[in-house]
């Protein structure tokens, strides 16, 4: 079982080694590909330690071999405000949406996390974008809180893979 996750710039992105490390235990092979701005969030050697695969960030050069896997399932963890809204209107400027656009396109079971201030996640194109991608099949998990402002919540890792159908 194959399972894709990919984090964006926000603060929890640090924490990705847990849905990781939990999906191991449960018998997934995971690789984690980052937005451009989730690399700086990110200590990549621990995490390639971890999946024993590259954290892919950029598209391959020219010639370079294909390596992408199409996955059974994908998380997108935490997912920003820019992210969400990207992927819901098709923009593939960076590798981690295109490889998104490229899952949904084909139907594979995509779980997205979004981890944004309660202004941001009342505005308009957010609640669009949301209602576009729960209309493709997309699992959208908006928290009562998305940014855990004033409640001190861990970033619902366990509940995302929870989320994620096994094949």
């Amino acid at each position: 079982m194959e399972l894709l996750v990919v984090v964006c710039a926000a603060s929890p992105a640090g924490g990705v080694g847990e849905l990781v490390r939990a999906a191991q235990n449960d018998g997934w092979t995971c690789r984690v590909l980052a937005t451009p701005s989730a690399l700086r969030f990110l200590d990549v050697p621990a995490i390639e330690e971890l999946t024993k695969e590259p954290v892919r960030h950029a598209y391959r050069d020219p010639g370079e071999p294909k390596t992408t896997v199409i996955p059974d399932v994908a998380i997108v963890a935490p997912a920003t405000f820019n992210t969400v809204n990207k992927l819901a209107a098709g923009i593939t400027d960076n590798y981690a949406l295109g490889v998104l656009a490229e899952c949904v396109g084909l139907g594979v079971p995509t779980v997205v996390v979004p981890f944004l201030s309660t202004v941001l996640a009342g505005r308009l194109p957010f609640r669009d974008a949301v209602a576009g991608l729960r209309a493709e099949g997309v699992t959208v998990i908006v928290a009562e809180h998305p940014h855990g402002e004033g409640v001190g919540a861990p970033f619902p890792w366990r509940e995302a893979l929870a989320a994620a159908p096994r094949p």
